[in-house]
């Protein structure tokens, strides 16, 4: 147990400076085309969906890139399936989320309902979990609050929001990462 769970504190280092080398290499270097992801807020009875990606660990919305001649509900339906088991539905656009800062990239976030498949984690996602939309885990990192929020309301069309991730995001980021490694992933 100590040793898996060194090993998986161990992985962090090398997981935060390839992610900042990244980040770093994106916004000097010019990278071209700004990064473009989709999420989806996914309901059911059983309340919302969400995921514990591998690298950096956090409760997030299921969602990813948007691959070389797909729309968005193509590319919101992939990465779903392909992270969660789930089929879904892809429903209205809760929202447009530009991120400045660390990691730039704009999340366009839908509310879609599950239509078919099995909780199956993959190798991109450690866990998967249906959250009462009351007792959200305060393990959610930063970026998908809002997006969840706005999600959850139910609002009459989408918002467009600007949202700079500075050093207080990167060190949430890294609390929630580090507490989830602790926890085997089971921090709420």
């Amino acid at each position: 147990m100590r040793a898996r769970l060194a090993g998986r504190l161990a992985r962090a280092v090398p997981n935060y400076l390839n992610t900042a080398a990244w980040a770093v290499s994106r916004r000097f270097a010019g990278s071209g085309a700004p990064l473009a992801i989709v999420q989806g807020v996914i309901l059911s009875e059983a309340g919302v969906l969400l995921a514990v990606r591998v690298e950096p660990r956090g409760w997030e919305l299921p969602g990813g890139n948007i691959e070389a001649g797909e729309d968005d509900e193509s590319a919101l339906v992939r990465e779903v399936r392909e992270e969660t088991g789930i089929e879904v539905s892809v429903g209205p656009l809760i929202g447009e989320y530009h991120r400045s800062g660390f990691l730039p990239h704009t999340a366009r976030v839908y509310r879609c309902w599950p239509t078919g498949g099995l909780i199956t984690p993959s190798s991109e996602t450690a866990r998967i979990h249906w959250w009462d939309p009351g007792a959200i885990p305060d393990t959610l990192v930063p970026w998908c609050r809002q997006p969840l929020r706005d999600g959850l309301d139910c609002l009459d069309g989408p918002v467009l929001c600007h949202q700079h991730q500075g050093m207080s995001d990167v060190i949430a980021s890294v609390k929630i990462d580090l507490r989830m490694r602790l926890s085997d992933d089971r921090a709420g």
